[in-house]
Formats: C-alpha cells, structure tokens, sequence
C-alpha cells in the first residue's frame, strides 16, 4: 500500500482520534453511557450515571473515584425502608467476573460533592476509575439536561 507524502502522519492521527473516542476499556473492563444532570450554577452536589462491565474472568474491586469538578466522589446506592428513600454510601463496590452494574437513577450512582463549577448541559468531563486489578480508568462524562 502506498501513502502520499504525510499520508501516514494523516493515517496515524485518525488512528489516535478513533482509539480516543473509545470508552474506557482495558482488559474486558468498561465503563460506558457515561452521564450527568446539568446543576443549577449554586448547587454543591451532582450525579454520574453509567453502564460498568467486567468481561474479564477476574473479579475486581474499585478502589477510588476522583474527578477535577468535584472535591469528593463516592458511590452511593437508593434503598426505599418504610416508604422513605435513603441514599446510603457504598464503601465497597465489588465487581464479579463477567457482571455488568448499571449506575441509574433510583439505583446505585456515584454522587459528586463540593461541586468547583456548575454542570452545563452539553459539556463534558472526565471522571477517574482506579480498579484493584484493572488498574486506573477514564471516563468521558456527558452532561445533559435529564
């Protein structure tokens, strides 16, 4: 096959643009359909959403979330007792081999406190994974008005 001059540096940054535009995956781990609700410019907390799949053969375990719009990031789950819902914090979050964990409203989803800005619809930003084995993941977040 043959390229015209640059015709490999053009090839090259296709490449890296396509590979970038993938979720984050690595080793059968992804996080995808990552989203937020857009926030009011006072509000101090926020919420991600997404889809979280382990098509590995090990189990994993994630260790930390962080992300630069929020002073802290923990994931937290929605349990109705007595008719009143409650959001409780998920201080471990195990992912089997082969399980997939959707992160949706009214369900488990990662809660964003001390917000530094407000969320914008039609923006974006990126939230940091670290699994136990995987390793560290990145996730573009979409923010959309829900």
């Amino acid at each position: 096959m043959k390229f015209a001059h640059g015709g490999m540096a053009a090839l090259a940054l296709a490449l890296a643009a396509a590979l970038a535009a993938l979720p984050a995956l690595a080793a059968g781990l992804s996080a995808t359909n990552a989203w937020s609700r857009s926030t009011p410019p006072v509000a101090k907390v926020g919420v991600v959403y997404f889809t979280l799949k382990n098509d590995t053969n090990k189990s994993d375990r994630l260790l930390k979330l962080s992300t630069p719009v929020a002073e802290k990031v923990e994931v937290h789950r929605t349990e109705v007792l007595d008719g009143i819902a409650r959001m409780r914090e998920v201080a471990v979050l195990h992912l089997d081999a082969g399980q997939t964990l959707e992160f949706k409203p009214g369900g488990m989803h990662v809660m964003l406190m001390g917000l530094k800005r407000p969320l914008v619809a039609g923006t974006n930003y990126e939230l940091e994974l670290l699994f136990e084995v995987a390793g560290p993941r990145t996730v573009k977040v979409q923010i959309r008005d829900e």
